[in-house]
């Protein structure tokens, strides 16, 4: 499986893609390393994967760390900003001191101009008019022109490289090696597929984990999606809550009644993003309707 993954490039937005480089470790190489004690002997695999979802869903990290991954990306830079703030990976980035920047930039499609959100200043909410959409993407195509042959024209005038591309548009195209362990690689991925992750970012977090992380380690996979990305995390007050709904002895419960027997930090509080994360995983639980 890792030769036919093995510099394979899978496309991600317009003109990204991310490439395996090379891996050390797979299903095995982890419960190895937990039963370093008297190694890996003659277990069966059904007992390697019983092994493997109990060090996941104790949070046993450090056998996960003993494998190691390398990608080959190319990413818009604004996307990369984001990535690069975890920073858990051994990173070796394309420089536009020394070489030509990539002469590729990001283009929204007309109907992917997304409206910001009025509950979350980091986030969006829908989308605009088609018809807006196409006057912004004219608009865009424009300004990347202009910017690439002020780049250009700088570059032919005998302009440093490190100053001619202080113009670049923040979505123009890198290159990159990122180098992790499999532990903060699923961390990265759980962030970052989540439904609230930023749109561009998601697709190559999708792509990393659905088109290379899964084949290369099917069990390690199948623990991470039941004990961490599609897990629910209950806090104390969350708890305190399912205790009083089920105490009442009527489920599922309407907001009203939610608010009724809300936790009393909460009472007084006109807005309350803890408190609607609550009622959102207590109804995802048909707690409250």
């Amino acid at each position: 499986m890792q030769n036919t993954l093995r510099w394979k490039k899978f496309p991600v937005l317009d003109n990204g893609f991310v490439c395996l480089v090379d891996v050390m470790g797979d299903d095995d190489a982890i419960v190895q390393a937990a039963r370093v004690s008297y190694g890996e002997g003659t277990r069966k695999v059904s007992d390697n994967r019983t092994l493997l979802r109990y060090l996941m869903r104790h949070q046993h990290t450090t056998p996960f760390e003993m494998v190691e991954i390398k990608f080959l990306i190319r990413v818009p830079m604004d996307t990369w900003r984001q990535w690069i703030r975890h920073r858990t990976a051994s990173v070796n980035e394309y420089s536009t001191r020394y070489s030509i920047a990539i002469d590729a930039a990001y283009e929204t499609e007309p109907t992917a101009w997304r409206k910001q959100s009025d509950s979350n200043r980091q986030g969006s909410d829908g989308f605009i008019d088609e018809s807006a959409g196409f006057e912004l993407c004219e608009a865009e195509r424009v300004f990347h022109q202009q910017a690439r042959e002020l780049y250009n024209s700088r570059i032919e005038q005998g302009i440093a490289r490190e100053q001619a591309r202080k113009d670049l548009p923040l979505s123009t195209y890198t290159e990159a090696y990122w180098k992790t362990n499999l532990h903060n690689l699923f961390h990265f991925l759980r962030l970052r597929m989540a439904s609230d992750a930023q749109f561009e970012i998601r697709s190559y977090a999708e792509t990393i984990g659905h088109a290379i992380v899964k084949p290369l380690f099917p069990m390690a996979w199948e623990a991470f999606v039941d004990y961490q990305f599609e897990s629910l995390r209950l806090s104390k007050p969350d708890r305190d809550m399912i205790t009083r709904i089920t105490a009442a002895g009527k489920v599922p419960v309407d907001e009203s009644e939610f608010m009724r027997l809300q936790d009393e930090a909460w009472r007084n509080l006109e807005r309350c993003r803890e408190r609607d994360e609550c009622i959102a995983k207590l109804r995802g639980l048909g707690l409250v309707r």
